[in-house]
């Protein structure tokens, strides 16, 4: 009998992530196939996860945010998620449940005035700050490893624009308290790159628990989601999509099958 507390997702902290490097290679080498609205899935719903038994809260519709400590222009308070997006949420918290363990929302469907705060504002300004000698070339390649660009092209939304991107958490359902995941949720650095965990800790050094334990539940994260159907984002641990352009890029797919929404 295991008596792990995490029961048989014990085994799932246990194993390693992919090898990022070809992922990051098709995502900067390959073309993002287009939504097909022939699909029957392009018109599927947006709905509200509350209405799911989903946990979740907006990360920027409020002040409790950092690094932002600020709400966002154009921020909504609900968490919206495609209908198919939330069958695979249910999914997921199924396997969790065992365990204790749910998953925990901060963002789903994004308006397009939120994209665009902070992919042409904020963070720019941020790393301008922080970086004044970085040349324009690299801030905006930096830039768009964390924020893609808004869109108004309805063949190339941004992924979060179709409701087919989430990101998320893993938390104990009876405390609401997080796992320990190595970094803030928005970290647009290094350290927020899926793999970052298993390459400090492969190169040894100084020991340290706590990224010993960021590395297993950021696996456990990526197998659950990606057992699930969902395509992960080797820049961000907190980022998995389904169905949306960066997901059909990663999955060999003919085209996405969703576009713009609207609430």
């Amino acid at each position: 009998m295991n008596s792990s507390p995490f029961g048989d997702l014990a085994a799932l902290r246990e194993t390693p992530v992919p090898d990022m490097k070809p992922v990051r290679a098709r995502l900067k080498g390959s073309r993002r196939p287009p939504p097909d609205p022939a699909d029957p899935r392009f018109n599927e719903p947006l709905v509200d996860i509350a209405d799911l038994g989903v946990a979740g809260a907006n990360y920027y519709a409020h002040r409790r945010n950092p690094p932002y400590y600020h709400a966002a222009p154009g921020a909504i308070l609900r968490v919206l998620v495609r209908e198919g997006v939330g069958r695979l949420l249910i999914q997921v918290n199924a396997r969790l449940a065992p365990a204790g363990l749910e998953l925990f929302l901060f963002d789903g469907w994004r308006p397009t005035e939120v994209q665009a705060y902070f992919h042409d504002q904020w963070l720019p300004g941020e790393m301008r700050r922080r970086l004044p000698g970085m040349p324009d070339s690299q801030l905006r390649r930096e830039v768009g490893k964390y924020w893609a660009a808004p869109s108004d092209d309805p063949t190339a939304p941004a992924p979060h624009n179709t409701g087919g991107a989430v990101d998320l958490t893993l938390r104990w359902k009876d405390t609401g308290e997080p796992l320990w995941m190595g970094s803030l949720f928005d970290d647009a650095s290094a350290v927020a790159g899926l793999d970052f965990m298993e390459k400090k800790l492969a190169r040894g050094g100084v020991m340290a628990f706590s990224d010993e334990e960021a590395r297993a539940n950021r696996r456990l994260l990526c197998h659950l989601m990606t057992g699930a159907g969902f395509a992960l984002n080797p820049f961000e641990w907190w980022h998995y999509g389904y169905g949306e352009r960066m997901w059909a890029q990663l999955n060999h797919a003919p085209h996405a099958f969703y576009g713009p929404a609207r609430p």
